[in-house]
C-alpha cells in the first residue's frame, strides 16, 4: 500500500510539474520545431529531381526518368574528384587547427588582469561577426599587388616584384586556413572558457595547497576538465568534413586559384545556379548529406566505444 501511495503521489507530482512548466516549455518550442521542419525536412522532397533529367519549365511528370545515372556520373567525373580533394584537404587543415581555440582559452584563463583579458577576448571574437565580404576587402587591401604589404616590402627593398598572395594556388589552402583561424578562434574559445568556468574551483585550491604551480594545474585539472568538450567538438567537425564552407571560398574565388579553392558547396552552387544543371547538383547534394550522416554515426559509435560516451 505504501509503495502504491508513493507511485500515485509521484505521478500526481509529475502531472502538476507538466502543467506548470512542461506544457509552457513545449508550447514555446513549437515555433522552432515548425521552422526546422519547414526549412530542413520539407525541402528533402526536392531530392526527387536527382533521378530525372529535369529542365526548368517542364513538369516533372513529363521529364525523363534517368534513375541513378547522375550518381554513376559522379563516380567518373574528374571535376568531382578535384572538388572532393579540395574539400577534404581544407577540412583536414581546419581540424588540425582545432586545438588552437582551446589553447587560447587556457591562456586567457590564466590572465589575472581582467582588463587585458577582456581586451584580448573582444579583439579575437569581433572577426567572427565580420562578413566574409568585408574580410575579402581587407585582405585585398593588404595582399593585392598594390596592397599595403607589397608596397611596404617593395619600399623596404625586400622584394622587386609584388607578391601574388590572392592568386597563388600553391598557398591558397594554407592562406584560407589561416583566415578561418583568425576569424573563428576567439568565438570558438568562448565554448572552452565556459567549460573551464564549470570546473570546481576547490580542485585548484587543493592543487595550490599541494604545491602545484600553474603549469601542473593546467595539465592535471584544466585540460582534463575540458577534454570532453574538445572531443565532442572534434568529432562533430569530423562528421561535418564535407561542409568545408561556402561564403569564404565564394568571395575569394578567382580564375587563378579556381582549381584549388572550389569546395563541394561551391561546386553545387556553380552546377545548380550558374550552369542550371539542377539534377546533377541535387545528386551531389544528396551524396554530401548521406556521407555526412554516415560520418556522424560512425564517429558517434567510435566515441561510445573509446570514451564510453556518445555525442548524440
Amino acid at each position: 500500500m505504501q509503495i502504491g501511495n508513493v507511485v500515485a503521489s509521484s505521478v500526481i507530482t509529475v502531472k502538476k510539474n507538466w502543467r506548470r512548466g512542461g506544457l509552457k516549455l513545449f508550447l514555446m518550442a513549437i515555433p522552432f520545431i515548425v521552422i526546422v521542419f519547414v526549412f530542413s525536412y520539407i525541402p528533402l522532397f526536392g531530392w526527387i529531381y536527382a533521378f530525372y533529367d529535369y529542365l526548368p519549365g517542364i513538369a516533372l511528370s513529363k521529364t525523363e526518368f534517368i534513375g541513378l545515372d547522375n550518381f554513376r556520373e559522379m563516380l567518373s567525373d574528374g571535376e568531382m574528384t578535384r572538388v572532393m580533394i579540395n574539400t577534404l584537404v581544407l577540412s583536414f587543415l581546419s581540424i588540425l587547427s582545432s586545438p588552437l581555440p582551446l589553447v587560447l582559452a587556457v591562456l586567457l584563463n590564466e590572465v589575472k588582469a581582467s582588463w587585458f583579458k577582456k581586451l584580448i577576448q573582444t579583439t579575437t571574437t569581433l572577426p567572427n561577426f565580420t562578413s566574409w565580404v568585408i574580410v575579402f576587402s581587407l585582405a585585398f587591401s593588404l595582399f593585392s599587388s598594390e596592397g599595403l604589404i607589397n608596397q611596404l616590402l617593395m619600399k623596404a627593398g625586400l622584394i622587386n616584384d609584388p607578391l601574388n598572395v590572392l592568386g597563388n594556388e600553391r598557398i591558397v589552402w594554407i592562406f584560407q586556413t589561416l583566415l578561418g583561424i583568425w576569424k573563428t578562434i576567439g568565438w570558438s574559445a568562448i565554448i572552452y572558457l565556459a567549460a573551464i568556468a564549470g570546473i570546481d574551483s576547490e580542485l585548484y585550491d587543493a592543487a595550490k595547497v599541494d604545491g602545484a604551480g600553474r603549469l601542473k594545474s593546467i595539465l592535471h585539472i584544466t585540460l582534463p576538465g575540458i577534454s570532453s568538450t574538445f572531443f565532442v567538438l572534434l568529432l562533430l567537425a569530423i562528421s561535418n568534413m564535407l561542409s568545408a564552407g561556402f561564403e569564404q571560398y565564394l568571395v575569394f574565388y578567382n580564375v587563378m586559384v579556381a582549381n584549388k579553392i572550389e569546395v563541394l558547396d561551391l561546386f553545387v552552387y556553380r552546377l545548380g545556379l550558374i550552369t542550371n544543371d539542377y539534377s546533377y547538383s541535387t545528386a551531389v547534394g544528396i551524396f554530401k548529406s548521406v556521407v555526412s550522416i554516415v560520418l556522424l554515426f560512425s564517429v558517434n559509435h567510435i566515441s561510445r566505444k573509446v570514451r564510453g560516451e556518445s555525442i548524440i
